[in-house]
């Protein structure tokens, strides 16, 4: 663990003012949602749940298995059974799936925490999907480039409904979850300021 993902002070005086409020990382497969997740729930003291590991555990079997078998709309009512569960704990950093965003019913979930979107440029995305060995049921296509650009098309607008976009290129995964704790209190408010007065 990189020592600037670890817990500060200032980490400890954010999670009071999260409240157990739950954290929900959006974005694109290859954002890097689990990898960044990690060191954020560790410098929150929260717990980390992968939502796509959750889903395949409580299915029994790999989520390609039942893209294959059973097709996608199954795939994604597992998938918002899953967030409906998640949504009554507390205190999580959630790595969603890179397309829980294209169901109304998970954004309902979902908006009870704060949505985090980590933005990552489609070239970059492009070269870590590459190089990961990982199956992505959705990039089984003769072009997977340009089936990843229709992705990103389609789903750009739903993304940027989160209540914070934090914009990464290469960073590590530790950087980038310091860029989310450093920007998570712009879009908290501390329960200690009497509302209409400026921060």
């Amino acid at each position: 663990m990189a020592p600037d993902a670890t817990a500060s002070p200032s980490h400890r005086a954010l999670a009071r003012r999260l409240d157990g409020l739950n954290i929900y990382l959006v974005g694109m497969m290859g954002a890097g949602k689990s990898a960044v997740g990690r060191p954020l729930a560790e410098a929150l003291g929260y717990r980390f749940i992968d939502a796509d590991v959750t889903l395949a555990e409580a299915a029994g079997r790999p989520i390609a298995e039942i893209f294959s078998s059973d097709g996608e709309e199954t795939f994604r009512a597992l998938e918002t059974s899953v967030l409906n569960g998640i949504a009554s704990w507390h205190s999580l950093v959630v790595a969603t799936g890179g397309g829980a965003v294209t169901r109304p019913e998970n954004w309902g979930h979902m908006h009870q925490g704060v949505v985090v979107w980590l933005d990552a440029p489609e070239a970059e995305l492009l070269r870590r999907l590459s190089a990961d060995p990982t199956h992505r049921p959705l990039l089984d296509a003769p072009d997977p480039a340009a089936r990843l650009e229709a992705l990103l098309h389609e789903r750009r607008p739903l993304y940027a409904q989160a209540d914070l976009t934090v914009v990464q290129d290469a960073g590590l995964p530790a950087e980038v979850a310091r860029q989310v704790l450093d920007a998570l209190p712009s879009v908290l408010r501390d329960p200690r300021q009497p509302p209409g007065l400026p921060d």
